[in-house]
Order: C-alpha cells, then structure tokens, then sequence
C-alpha cells in the first residue's frame, strides 16, 4: 500500500470520528438549548436574582456547545478538503 493510500485511510478514519464527535454534540446542544430556554422563561417571571444568573448560565453553555459544533464542522471540512486533493493525487 502506498503512502498517499494510508494517508487517505488514515483521513477517512479521522473524519468519521469526528462526525461521531459531531453527532454527539448536536444532541447535547440540543439539550442545553432547551435547557436554556427553560431557564430563560423561568427568569422572565420570576424576580429572584439566581433565576436570572441560572439563564445566562444556560445561555454560555449552549454557545459553548455551538461554537464546539461549528469547530468540529470546520475540522471535517478541512480534513474534506485535504483528502480531494490526495484523491486527485492519487488519480492523476
């Protein structure tokens, strides 16, 4: 096997667990953004500070998450990129 071969083993692999990886986040932004409303409805009408403190809380979670989805994405897209042109090295 050569070694551009590999390396397009070797990419392949890495892209698959991080779209496992990416899945996995999906879910649980999907949770913290319901959580997050939640907490968001809970400050609305309530008036205790800690309601209000537990919202923005619940908010910096669920931006945590999406800015680790969105740089997941960035990764596969790179790793995507790379290994089109190993393909077309390869085919060439």
């Amino acid at each position: 096997m050569r070694a551009t071969e590999r390396r397009l083993l070797r990419l392949n692999d890495e892209i698959q667990r991080l779209r496992h990886e990416e899945g996995l986040a999906e879910g649980e932004l999907g949770f913290h953004r319901h959580l997050s409303d939640d907490a968001t409805r809970d400050a609305v009408v309530s008036e205790l500070p800690l309601d209000r403190a537990d919202a923005r809380d619940a908010a910096k979670d669920a931006e945590r998450l999406q800015a680790s989805l969105e740089d997941f994405r960035r990764k596969i897209l790179r790793l995507e990129a790379k290994r089109d042109r190993l393909l077309k090295r390869l085919w060439d």
